[in-house]
């Protein structure tokens, strides 16, 4: 009957099958295929539940709004300005500066997609008019984009810390230099496409050389409170004054401040419709979550993390072998199903294997979101991809391309992670 029910799942995801109703639809399945399976549909529905009735899950709505107001906000604008000012008249100095910015806005709204839209419908046309290729632009954003789930606070270290029973804290501290790593190995990467192809040095300066008339404390005061957002944020969590789920409310009112009074770049009226938007994006993932949270608890019944833990362990006794072949297919999934419901659905089934090899739970959390992150912009379901696409009107296969070698970046930087294991665990006491 296992098979069954995994074949069934894998068809109906392959119909495009919403996966919300996927999962849902899977869990109902055993005690409708089988009497001797005594778990009835309100258990699966309690079930599904109780694992959205959970405290530290309300951060989850809560950066999604703050880093909603932030965007309309013009946060992102702020924290390019500050950046451009400083590494703008360098080689590749705008490309690294929009890598920056996402870091920093990753830093705030915790979404990949949140982060491509933000800081790319600012900054894709500012380095157009800067004379930099349409193409590698766009793939920059998207690329630099997926560091917006490795850096925190992200919303997939605290769906996996619901998944595992990790703390969330030490998720956050783990992310910080693996997310600083794959931001600066993009920088570089940006150096060398820039001295391959070159840079439009007379409007590139033009640009900088107005931001440097406005005088630097202008500039960096007009953006210290965009600055300071992921500064107070991480701040409260780590100095033990808040708990993560504190801190997003938190976030939440300094955003509102910030984008009402201080920038007054917010209209009151424009709240409802921010409101909105931050339920839209929202719901999908609460559902997602209660039906994989039944969906995990009626695999533990068929027993079939054990049955693949068991498999795995038999067909491989390396470590380094184990880790290679859960990174291939982290990254498989990654291409075709959203990060919420792969983390959701594969981190109790994964993690007792890892943990038997020695790998530490937070440690694993890092490699699992690393991998999905390069999901964001993989296709034929990279996210990141298809809202870069809507912002610029560039083909996703077109971007794909373009940002394949940033791509390759990336998973040598994942490997780097899974292997050297100081990397994630250097900052986590």
């Amino acid at each position: 009957m296992t098979i069954l029910i995994m074949v069934i799942f894998v068809v109906l995801l392959l119909l495009a099958v919403p996966v919300g109703l996927t999962v849902a639809i899977t869990s109902m399945l055993p005690s409708l295929l089988s009497d001797s399976f005594t778990v009835s549909g309100v258990y699966v529905l309690r079930a599904a539940l109780g694992g959205v009735n959970s405290y530290p899950l309300l951060a989850i709505p809560m950066f999604v709004l703050s880093g909603i107001i932030m965007s309309r906000g013009g946060v992102s604008k702020k924290l390019f300005e500050v950046f451009t000012y400083f590494v703008g008249k360098r080689t590749a100095g705008v490309p690294c500066a929009v890598i920056i910015t996402c870091l920093f806005f990753g830093a705030i709204s915790g979404s990949a997609p949140a982060t491509v839209a933000a800081v790319g419908s600012m900054t894709i046309p500012l380095m157009l008019e800067m004379g930099y290729d349409k193409k590698f632009c766009v793939a920059l954003v998207a690329t630099a984009g997926g560091l917006g789930v490795i850096i925190p606070p992200s919303i997939p270290f605290i769906l996996y810390a619901q998944a595992t029973g990790t703390s969330v804290s030490d998720m956050f501290l783990a992310g910080i230099i693996p997310g600083i790593m794959i931001g600066v190995i993009l920088m570089c990467y940006a150096y060398y496409y820039c001295k391959k192809h070159g840079e439009d040095r007379e409007k590139i300066d033009k640009m900088v050389n107005e931001l440097h008339s406005r005088g630097f404390k202008q500039v960096f005061f007009s953006s210290l409170f965009a600055l300071l957002t992921p500064v107070i944020i991480l701040g409260c969590i780590y100095s033990g004054v808040t708990s993560p789920t504190e801190a997003a409310v938190i976030s939440v009112f300094y955003a509102l401040i910030v984008s009402l009074f201080i920038y007054r770049s917010l209209k009151w009226k424009e709240l409802w419709g921010i409101f909105r938007e931050a339920v839209r994006t929202f719901c999908p993932i609460l559902f997602i979550l209660a039906a994989s949270v039944a969906f995990s608890r009626i695999l533990t019944l068929m027993q079939v993390p054990q049955t693949v833990s068991a498999w795995m362990t038999g067909a491989f006794d390396n470590k380094i072998v184990i880790l290679l072949v859960i990174n291939l297919l982290l990254l498989v999934v990654g291409m075709v199903m959203d990060t919420s419901p792969a983390i959701l659905i594969l981190a109790p089934i994964l993690l007792p294997i890892a943990e038997a090899y020695g790998v530490d739970a937070v440690h694993f959390g890092i490699i699992m979101v690393v991998n999905l992150a390069i999901g964001f912009i993989t296709p034929p379901i990279g996210v990141n991809l298809f809202v870069a696409s809507s912002l610029s009107k560039v083909p996703v296969m077109d971007i794909a391309k373009k940002a394949m070698p940033m791509i390759v970046l990336f998973f040598i930087a994942l490997l780097l992670i899974t292997y050297i294991p100081q990397i994630s665990m250097f900052l986590v006491s």
